[in-house]
């Protein structure tokens, strides 16, 4: 059996748009807040805390919505088209607020601004479970690790072409002592781009067709499939498998606890403890963003040979040890150095270990309706912990001292471990039996 490597990328667009959005809004966003209407850094954190805390909300209603939506065009096609689209137009709304407040500083410029970035967010949320529960909706079982790192790598790619184009449309040198910054021209080019990748994605999928396709492939394997009967016709999960993702749901939390904590609190940390500035801690953070990429495809292919659950733990031992190691390099040098590069290169290498195969070994135990609500499930674990981490983080290290943020991380990844033992479902291996190759016929 064998990924269908084209037909993964295209559906990869959809996580692609979603990105190249996410990077632009974590990026430009503060600046406008704090910039051009000038809140502090309460109110701005507050607002930005905003599309976590819907997300709690947000992802697991669309995502069980979507599992019962039947249209000609498929179930989460109408809510990626749809969320896209709103999305678009609210988001080109805001630097229009934006220019104005800095023409004619005005409160009902700022009151539109936030009512139009809640309305933004909200859209955003209708779609990201739909279009994430796509993949495995097309992807037989075995293959969804391989799946997933493709997709990771497609929406790696989206946040890479957005700093691309911020690069070039606005270098230092053209906004360095600007009164006021226009970013109308980007927040077009982003909109653009995922219209563009949305149009691709519309135009080369044809979701009803290829998980009907699946389905039927997946009818073949019934082994593939840990739902039983609950003997009315109604497919239920038992209560082995019931555990096994309370366990996988509660170490998603645990390792996004540590990992985000450290992602969140990093540039602060070195600046207190080593006396660093922004560019030393943020070429850390993207080393270990390079490690994630290029470990992707690796960690998928990995996880096709010795099981999802070893890489896994694999992943989560390195991320532990390398947060310890964080802790020595950052309290023993005063400066960033070439072992604190390659240290998060292995963070990178690590996460990538972690996040490839979490969501497919999520949605490995649900049937094949639930899809979408389980791939909510896992965003509501994950966000929760964003949500949470880094206030508890941030209050621990005012109280006690910055140099508690990496075993802090340590302790929580290494937790995730223990709770992982506990997972026994959700690892299938691909197969290299008969009847599995009529899903290479399926390209076309």
């Amino acid at each position: 059996m064998k990924l269908n490597n084209k037909r993964t990328i295209l559906v990869g667009l959809a996580f692609l748009s979603i990105c190249s959005f996410w990077q632009m809004y974590d990026n430009v966003v503060p600046l406008i807040l704090t910039n051009t209407f000038h809140l502090n850094e309460t109110y701005s954190g507050l607002i930005m805390a905003a599309d976590n805390i819907l997300a709690l909300f947000l992802l697991p209603f669309f995502g069980k919505l979507s599992d019962s939506t039947d249209t000609k065009i498929g179930k989460r096609m109408p809510y990626i088209l749809g969320g896209t689209i709103a999305a678009v137009i609210l988001l080109n709304l805001l630097p229009l607020f934006d220019n104005g407040y800095a023409a004619n500083p005005s409160n009902g410029y700022l009151v539109a601004f936030v009512i139009t970035l809640g309305l933004l967010l909200i859209a955003m949320g209708t779609y990201r479970s739909p279009a994430v529960a796509l993949m495995p909706d097309v992807t037989p079982k075995p293959l969804r690790s391989k799946g997933n790192a493709i997709i990771n790598l497609m929406g790696a790619l989206g946040g890479i072409i957005y700093l691309g184009v911020a690069a070039v449309m606005y270098p230092n040198s053209k906004t360095a002592g600007v009164a006021h910054v226009n970013y109308q021209l980007l927040f077009i080019v982003v909109g653009v781009i995922m219209v563009v990748s949305i149009a691709v994605l519309f135009t080369t999928i044809k979701e009803p067709k290829l998980v009907a396709e699946n389905k039927a492939l997946e009818a073949k394997h019934p082994e593939w499939n840990l739902a039983t009967s609950d003997g009315s016709g109604n497919e239920v999960l038992p209560a082995e498998v019931k555990k096994s993702l309370g366990f996988l749901l509660a170490s998603i939390a645990l390792w996004f606890i540590g990992y985000n904590g450290v992602t969140t609190w990093f540039t602060t940390y070195v600046a207190n403890v080593m006396g660093q500035g922004l560019g030393g801690a943020s070429t850390c953070l993207l080393i270990a963003t390079g490690g994630a990429i290029i470990s992707y495809i690796p960690i998928g292919a990995l996880a096709s040979k010795i099981g999802r659950k070893k890489t896994i733990l694999g992943g989560v031992i390195l991320l532990a040890v390398c947060f310890l190691l964080g802790f020595f390099l950052t309290t023993t040098y005063s400066k960033i150095n070439v072992v604190m590069f390659i240290v998060f290169a292995l963070v990178g290498l690590a996460w990538s270990a972690i996040n490839v195969n979490s969501l497919p070994m999520v949605v490995e135990m649900c049937k094949g309706s639930d899809i979408g609500k389980f791939t909510g499930y896992y965003y509501t674990a994950s966000m929760a912990a964003q949500v949470v981490t880094p206030v508890v983080a941030g209050s621990l290290m005012r109280t006690i001292s910055y140099k508690v943020l990496f075993p802090y991380a340590s302790f929580f990844v290494a937790m995730s471990f223990i709770t992982m033992l506990f997972v026994k479902h959700g690892d299938q291996k691909p197969e290299s039996k008969k009847g599995l190759d009529a899903y290479e016929d399926m390209d076309d």
